[in-house]
Formats: structure tokens, C-alpha cells, sequence
């Protein structure tokens, strides 16, 4: 429905509120925008089911709040030592008609009649809890904020896992099915209800909705190459780990991280033993050699001390008794890429032929530009020139020169480090284009019935248009699970932009919540922005007593390396004002787990949402009149 303007909204800032009586007006001219508003969105209140009407009639509330400039009311309230309704959130019109009776005490004039619609401090909290645990499950002891985990593969194949997690503090398991299947799936399950049976943990299922990607590249040549790490003056660090297997077995036993991979014949990989020399020429024509250090099932581990590259026809010697040789005859192809740089011209295209780089003349000038295919072929019919192409995940952005039917010209305005390497199947953002594609794809319809059979909650990516949440209900209807908990994944601009009409469709459901996935949406808003956006996406979601899941690159160094950078740590803490905080996978994911589980133990006595928390502080308490500062 159009939402129109009053007449006396707009901009406060620049008067002066010199009597109580002038704020009092102020506020029931608020108090009247509020309840136009709020007649003006009858039908969509009328639509969500009783529970939560008074949540959705208290983020309308604060919608008519939050059109006004109110930054010199807020001043005036505070010099007079009331609330300035800077932590209204939950409670609009219950904060204000509390304003209200003070001032009118102040003003020595009668107490103005209660809002009938308001919600009361204590009932928006309760609210938000009550919707919170119907989402996420109860609260661990000592915190009220929960942790999800992303399953990596592994969870499925090692019980032992999430049974450390489920014990570290893990109270979401989160399962993306963009990866791995459903018997994998189903296992992690398995794996979770053995190891939670004191308290069942929730379960959330992402489907993937549609995939914006990069299509294949002309492979590269034919070649395995390895280069030992040296330190700043040459010196070797260690050698380089070579994999000799089977044609039939390429890959590494568990625990072995080769520096490369060699497939060669059963018999020649068979005869070598520790301590032989595999010798040959490489392809720049200089004489290496490997030394065999371990025989494993399927293959053996060699070291090298120096680079070298192996191209089809290089003959292997071994010096024994008696001599074992092979020539290579075929390598797996280096993945083709397209190297870019700003200024460079790039053809996109429906047309799924593999894509190249630019062709150029002896003088290095273009004479054809380099040219890669998107899918799904549906996104020419919705670009148009001036349209932002956020490629490989934001590393670099082109623009839109021209659309021509079923392919479009991109300029290169930025990259990272300015030359970037374009590489197949790398996710695409289109911040500018609205997308008429569905929002369910046929891999998340097939994965639906097992979702609504399995999980407590289901991820919806990509979601951009309230007729999406629509499209999966009706979708969650057939699958026999139309109660099944609904997370809104906030990951493009056009979501942000349209958050209040998708939480008034979200409603119509019976358990809501909404994920920040920062990653995406940093990318489509800028990563300037994203502070700014998470606090007003925080903000409308407390106003709806709708739990917030904080996501994205959460306590990621640590996950990933073992060892948190400072900044992480901070934005970990900031965490606390969200009802969840979601980690990603990685080999220290248990040590990130208990790390932030500590983080919100502390945090949860010294802020609630907005609200500082006046717990005793240690350096306080230590400080007196008799005790010198040290």
C-alpha cells in the first residue's frame, strides 16, 4: 500500500522547546501521525495472525516515529532528565505516553489519556523473548544470546564433532544447502540428536534460492607445478610435499596436505619405495628430482627442495634394479581465468560457450574484449546500462555501458590490487537490478519436503519482494509444514530497502526471525554502509519483537587460523545485541565457539539491545578515597 507523508512530519531540529508545554504538543502531534499511520495499514494488521498483531502494530508505530527528525525534542527531554525515546524500540507508543504524563506533570496540566494501542515496556521485552524462544529454542544458562554453528561436511562423518559443540556452547546447528546432500544432512541430524538430548538444539536449513554466476572458462595449459616457501633471502623453509597416487585415486589420505598432485600408473607408483629418487626434466629443461619418504595407501608422499613444472611428455626415472620409468601422458588442465583491469572493457552473455580473455595485438592494444557467460540467463532481460556488476563477490565492479539483447558490456571501474583474476563459477551481485527470477529454485523445491521434515527453521535467501514470502508458504503448505520457523536472509539492497514490507509478510507466519548476512550485503550496499544499515535492520526488528540473527565473518580468523585479529573480537561483543550470533565453519570452529560463548557471558551484565546494563564494575568497586590509583 502507498505510504503517504502527513502533514506535519519533517525536520525539528532548530527549534528550541523552552517549556514543557511546547514538548508536550510536540508529542501529541507525534502520537496523531501515529495512529494515521497506523489506520493507513489496517489490512496488514488485520492479515497477521493474533500473536503477533500488537508486534506488527508497534513497528508500525515506530516507522511514524522514525519519520520525523526528532534530534532537538530528544535534547530538550533529556535537559529535563526524562527518556528522549532513544530506546523506544519495543514499546513506542507505551515510551511516549510515559513522556507524556511527565510532562504534563511538569506542566502542571491533566494526565493525557493512554494510546490505546501502545505496548507497554515490559510486554515489547516479553514479546521479543517469547518470539526469540519459539524460534531459537531457551536460553543457555548465563546468556540470553544464542550461538549457530555452520556445518562443515565433516559433521556428517564425525560424530565426535558435534558433540564438542553441542558441549562448547553451540544452540543452532545451521545446515547450507548449497552444500553437500541430503544424506549427508540427515546424518548431521542423526549425529546432533545423539549428542543433545539434555537440551534438543534447533536445527536451520538455508536453501540457496537462485544462483548468480560466472560460467566456464577455456581451460588453461596441461601442467602441475610445486615452488617450496623460501624465506626473504632463499633460504628454504621446507620442502614441498608431492602426492604420487593411482590414476584411479587423486586424492590426498586425510591429514596430508600436498603442495601438488601427480596421477601416474598403478605399476609405476607401486614399485617406489622410501628413500628412491624420482628423476626427470621439467618443462623449462632443468633436472629435478623427488625423494620418496612414505609409502600410503593409494599412493606414496615425496619431498622437493626445488619448483618445477611437469607437462605431458616428461619422461620419470627411477634408478633401480631393475629401472622403473613412465612418461606422462596426460596432466589435469589449470583452470582457465580472465585477468582484468580497470578500464578494461568485459562481455557478458547468456551464451554458455567457455569465455576467454582479451585478444590483442602485437602492441598489446584489444582487438576483441575478454568475454564470460552469466546464469541464469533471465538477468539481461532486468539489466540496463548504468547498472552496477559486482563480480567475484565484490572484488571487482563493472558497469554497464550497453544491453543488447541476450548479452551486455561492462566497463571495469575497480579491483583489488589493480589487476584481478576472473575465475568460473564465482558468485555475482547485482545491487542496481531488481531481478524478476524465482525465488525458489528447482533445487530448493526438491529439497523442501526434507527440509520441512527435518529442521525447526528454514533460511530464505535472496529474499527481495514480500510475493516471494509468499511463494514459500504457500511452497512450506504443500510440504505439510506451514508452521515451519521463517528466517528472512537480509543479503541485497532491495531486501533492506523493502524490510518493513517483508516483515509485515513474514508475520502472516507463526515464528519469525531475520538474519543480517553481512557478506552480501555489504557487497550490494558498500562496505561504508554497513555499520549504518545493520544498526537500522537491528532497530526495525526490535520494534517488531522479531529475533535477529547476527551473521558473517563472525570471530573468522579465529574459525579459520586459530588466532582472532583485535577488530573481530570487538564486533563478536557487538553481537550481544542481536538474539543469535552465527559462526562459520573452519578447523578452529570449537575454539571460536568457546571464545564466543565467553564474550556474550560478559557482555550479557553490561548491555541489553541499546540499554547499558549498570552492573558493578571491577574498577569501581576497587576505587575509593583511601586507596591510591596505581
Amino acid at each position: 500500500m502507498a505510504r503517504n507523508r502527513t502533514s506535519t512530519e519533517g525536520n525539528m531540529n532548530g527549534r528550541t522547546f523552552s517549556d514543557p508545554r511546547e514538548l508536550l504538543d510536540c508529542l501529541d502531534s507525534l502520537v496523531k501521525d501515529i495512529i494515521e499511520l497506523e489506520r493507513g495499514c489496517s489490512a496488514e494488521l488485520a492479515a497477521v495472525p493474533p500473536e503477533h498483531r500488537d508486534s506488527l502494530g508497534n513497528l508500525v508505530h515506530y516507522l511514524a516515529l522514525r519519520r520525523r527528525d526528532l534530534r532537538d525534542p530528544q535534547h530538550a527531554l533529556a535537559a529535563l532528565g526524562l527518556s528522549s525515546l532513544g530506546r523506544a524500540e519495543s514499546h513506542v507508543l507505551g515510551n511516549i505516553d510515559a513522556v507524556r504524563r511527565a510532562l504534563a506533570a511538569l506542566a502542571g496540566l491533566p494526565a493525557p489519556a493512554a494510546s490505546t494501542a501502545a505496548v507497554a515496556l515490559h510486554r515489547g521485552a516479553d514479546l521479543l523473548h517469547r518470539n526469540t524462544t519459539r524460534l531459537l529454542g531457551p536460553a543457555p544458562a548465563g546468556r540470553e544470546v544464542r550461538i549457530m554453528v555452520t556445518m562443515p561436511s565433516e559433521a556428517a562423518t564425525n560424530p565426535q564433532l558435534v558433540r564438542e559443540l553441542v558441549a562448547t556452547g553451540m544452540d543452532v546447528m545451521r545446515i547450507n544447502c548449497a552444500h553437500d546432500d541430503e544424506a549427508a544432512w540427515a546424518a548431521m541430524i542423526e549425529n546432533l540428536r545423539a549428542a543433545d538430548r539434555e537440551r534438543p538444539r534447533r536445527i536451520l536449513m538455508d536453501v540457496e534460492g537462485p544462483k548468480l554466476r560466472t560460467g566456464p572458462i577455456l581451460a588453461g595449459p596441461q601442467v602441475v607445478s610445486w615452488n617450496p616457501p623460501r624465506d626473504d633471502v632463499g633460504s628454504l623453509l621446507r620442502p614441498a610435499a608431492i602426492w604420487i597416487t593411482r590414476i584411479e585415486r587423486p586424492t590426498a589420505p586425510a591429514g596430508i596436505l600436498p603442495d601438488a598432485t601427480v596421477q601416474l600408473p598403478a605399476e609405476f607408483v607401486d614399485a617406489l619405495r622410501p628413500g628412491m629418487k624420482v628423476k626427470f626434466t621439467d618443462h623449462p629443461g632443468r633436472a629435478r628430482f623427488v625423494t620418496v619418504t612414505a609409502v600410503e595407501p593409494g599412493g606414496v608422499i615425496a619431498q622437493s627442495s626445488h619448483s618445477a613444472y611437469i607437462t605431458p611428455g616428461v619422461k620419470l626415472v627411477v634408478d633401480s634394479e631393475p629401472q622403473v620409468s613412465c612418461v606422462i601422458s596426460q596432466l589435469p588442465a589449470i583452470v582457465g581465468v580472465i585477468e582484468l583491469r580497470a578500464g578494461d572493457q568485459l562481455i557478458v552473455t547468456a551464451d554458455p560457450e567457455p569465455g576467454r580473455a582479451a585478444v590483442r595485438d602485437e602492441s598489446g592494444r584489444v582487438i576483441s574484449p575478454a568475454r564470460i557467460s552469466l546464469s541464469p540467463r533471465q538477468i539481461f532481460s532486468d539489466l540496463r546500462a548504468g547498472h552496477r556488476v559486482l563480480l567475484d563477490d565484490g572484488k571487482a565492479t563493472g558497469l554497464v555501458e550497453k544491453v543488447e539483447g541476450q548479452s551486455a558490456t561492462l566497463r571495469i571501474t575497480r579491483c583489488r590490487g589493480g589487476r584481478f583474476k576472473l575465475g568460473p563459477e564465482k558468485g555475482i551481485n547485482l545491487p542496481d537490478t531488481i531481478l524478476n527470477l524465482p525465488a525458489l529454485s528447482e533445487d530448493d523445491a526438491r529439497h523442501l519436503p526434507f527440509i520441512a521434515a527435518h529442521a525447526d527453521m528454514i533460511g530464505f535467501s535472496f529474499v527481495q519482494r514480500p510475493e516471494d514470502i509468499d511463494l514459500l508458504r504457500e511452497s512450506l503448505v504443500r510440504a505439510g509444514k506451514p508452521d515451519l520457523g521463517l528466517v528472512l536472509k537480509i543479503e541485497t539492497a532491495a531486501a533492506f530497502s523493502r524490510l518493513p514490507e517483508l516483515l509485515m509478510s513474514a508475520m502472516r507466519s507463526p515464528v519469525v526471525g531475520v538474519m543480517i548476512a553481512r557478506g552480501d550485503l555489504a557487497t550490494q550496499i558498500g562496505y561504508e554502509r554497513l555499520a549504518e544499515v545493520q544498526e537500522e535492520i537491528l532497530w526495525i526488528c526490535e520494534a517488531a519483537h522479531v529475533p535477529v540473527i547476527w551473521a558473517t565473518q563472525v570471530l573468522e580468523t579465529l574459525a579459520k587460523k586459530g588466532l582472532p585479529s583485535r577488530s573481530e573480537i570487538t564486533d563478536a561483543a557487538m553481537g550481544e545485541r542481536a538474539e543469535c550470533v552465527m559462526l562459520n565453519k573452519g578447523p578452529f570452529v570449537l575454539d571460536a565457539v568457546r571464545v564466543l560463548d565467553d564474550i556474550l557471558h560478559r557482555m550479557s551484565g553490561h548491555q541489553s539491545k541499546k540499554r547499558s546494563m549498570l552492573r558493578p564494575l571491577s574498577i569501581a568497586t576497587g576505587f575509593g578515597p583511601m586507596q591510591p590509583i596505581r
